[in-house]
């Protein structure tokens, strides 16, 4: 609990909690068409959550619809919460997709518990205007780079106020936009446990930005900790207080130079770019002269035109699981090294793929309103202008920081820094808590996303926590199979043990075909079912995270 919250507010928390803490979820089968997709027993139920925590007087709630995925091993251990990051991702869908593989990796014995996320799906989803003019407009403003042109990056500023304004005027942010926070979402999850029937302990798993709500969950909870992972680190410090979320992309450059690398030593075959017979340098060079000049010349691929931008934010969410680098790198040899005619072809391909998957499009438009919502209302700092822009040189920070990421971030600052609404309620301390049980943190050594430095820090705050780290590319350990990150992951699972201090597990080389059912293969495990056989490598699917 944040040491500035004011006696009133403190008893008035108490006296919310003391009123939610008799409730008791009912569990029952769920709607009938909803989870087609799998074939894993899964049970629904609601939960009735104050919309606001902060307040003594309100007696208005909201419904917290949740999904159950039951362990095989039954009577379980109790249940594991999950979030899989943005922020401004729904749980519900992806708990039960991904379900089998987290049921494998954390010993079978432990129900998955998800509900969307305050602003997201189901939880009092953020909207900013359901007009479909103005979503093309939003749509084709904000998704640029802000190095396209010497005015840009103004426009984009500017622009980012426009959409405040739309969002202000036209959307459902003055009914819900002080409550979409990480804080409240934190208490949601507190009162899950509380009302699951179980130990009323916190046993939770958080992907990418679910690590900042997991971190921020262990620091406003620390006496409630029973095991809980947070794998794919984000700053926390810097999502809340920093005008930009710096950290997150100072490895992104270095593990594109390091596809190269790695694609003149994978096995024959494996790497389309090898057989160029050019430098990794050379091959990088090349392939930067390519997305530089769609800054100037853009292609039509069907009914988008592609700029330097949309390549950028397809490349980076290559980075993300290197079971997509054979392809990766066929399509980028064709891009870079074919005729024109050809490389309209493939950014044809690449559109309709992320369409396909919801990252071009409508989809992706209600991702970014929820993401502005959530980030946007949490940050505690904002700026008034331009030149104050400017002044703390917050855009050519990001510039530094990442040649491949730095310009297509630069929207997401702009709207945070003149965002209408804040959170009711934030987190406001520094992450150094003692925990009752020792949280384990994860990371790859090769994150495009959250890099291993994030881990690193958050690991030193959380008094007790263990490290695991494997030597591998992508973002998050889950996006990495390895034996030995499979059998740490079971371990602190099943009994609390952390990884030994300094040891680093080893991953296959990233170009080689190599995923969980593989290491499951390896350690002897036989028990896995069909359905968890058939999820072992849904990591495959781009930007799941």
């Amino acid at each position: 609990m944040a040491p500035s919250r004011s006696l009133l507010t403190v008893f008035s928390l108490l006296f919310v909690a003391q009123a939610c803490s008799s409730a008791k979820i009912e569990w029952g089968p769920c709607q009938d068409g909803e989870f087609n997709f799998t074939l894993t027993e899964v049970q629904c139920g609601t939960l009735s959550v104050p919309l606001d925590y902060t307040s003594k007087v309100s007696n208005q709630s909201i419904e917290l619809e949740l999904v159950k995925v039951l362990a095989p091993v039954q009577p379980s251990r109790g249940s594991i919460q999950l979030n899989f990051g943005g922020p401004g991702v729904p749980t519900r869908n992806y708990a039960v997709a991904v379900g089998p593989v987290l049921q494998i990796l954390s010993g079978g014995v432990y129900d998955l518990i998800g509900f969307d996320p305050r602003g997201t799906g189901k939880t009092i989803p953020f909207v900013c205007t359901d007009d479909a003019f103005t979503i093309g407009q939003m749509l084709s403003e904000d998704f640029r780079s802000t190095l396209e042109s010497d005015t840009m990056g103004r426009r984009m500023w500017e622009r980012a106020r426009v959409d405040a304004n739309i969002c202000l005027r036209g959307g459902n942010g003055n009914k819900t936009g002080e409550f979409v926070g990480t804080a409240f979402v934190a208490r949601d999850v507190m009162s899950v446990a509380e009302a699951a029937g179980e130990d009323g302990l916190l046993r939770y798993w958080g992907f990418s930005y679910g690590t900042t709500l997991g971190a921020t969950l262990v620091s406003m909870f620390p006496d409630k900790v029973d095991k809980v992972i947070l794998d794919g680190v984000q700053n926390a410090h810097e999502y809340y207080h920093a005008h930009a979320d710096y950290e997150e992309w100072t490895d992104s450059d270095s593990i594109f130079s390091y596809f190269f690398e790695s694609c003149l030593t994978a096995p024959p075959g494996r790497c389309a770019l090898s057989a160029l017979n050019k430098t990794a340098a050379e091959l990088e060079r090349d392939a930067w002269a390519f997305i530089d000049s769609l800054n100037t010349a853009p292609m039509p691929a069907g009914t988008t035109l592609v700029d330097s931008a949309i390549v950028k934010g397809y490349i980076l969410g290559q980075l993300k699981y290197t079971g997509t680098w054979l392809l990766f790198s066929s399509l980028l040899a064709t891009l870079v090294y074919g005729t024109r005619s050809e490389a309209i072809r493939t950014l044809e391909f690449i559109v309709e793929e992320a369409e396909a998957t919801g990252e071009l499009g409508v989809d992706s438009f209600d991702i970014q309103d929820n993401l502005w919502a959530i980030h946007c209302g949490d940050r505690t700092v904002r700026l008034d202008s331009w030149e104050t822009q400017e002044t703390e040189g917050v855009f050519e920070r990001l510039y530094n920081t990442s040649r491949l990421v730095g310009d297509i971030v630069t929207p997401i600052s702009a709207h945070c820094a003149q965002w209408p609404w804040r959170a009711k309620e934030s987190y406001d301390g520094d992450f150094n808590v003692k925990t009752r049980k020792p949280v384990l943190v994860a990371s790859n050594t090769r994150d495009s996303h959250t890099p291993l430095r994030s881990a690193k820090n958050l690991t030193a705050g959380l008094e007790g926590s263990g490290l695991l780290e494997v030597k591998a590319t992508g973002h998050a350990t889950l996006n990495a199979p390895s034996v030995c990150g499979y059998l740490a992951t079971v371990a602190y699972w099943l009994n609390g043990t952390l990884p030994q201090e300094g040891r680093v597990c080893e991953a296959p080389h990233p170009f080689v075909d190599y995923g969980w059912e593989d290491v499951l293969m390896e350690v002897g495990v036989g028990n896995a079912t069909a359905v968890q056989r058939r999820a072992l490598n849904p990591l495959k699917r781009r930007g799941w995270l």
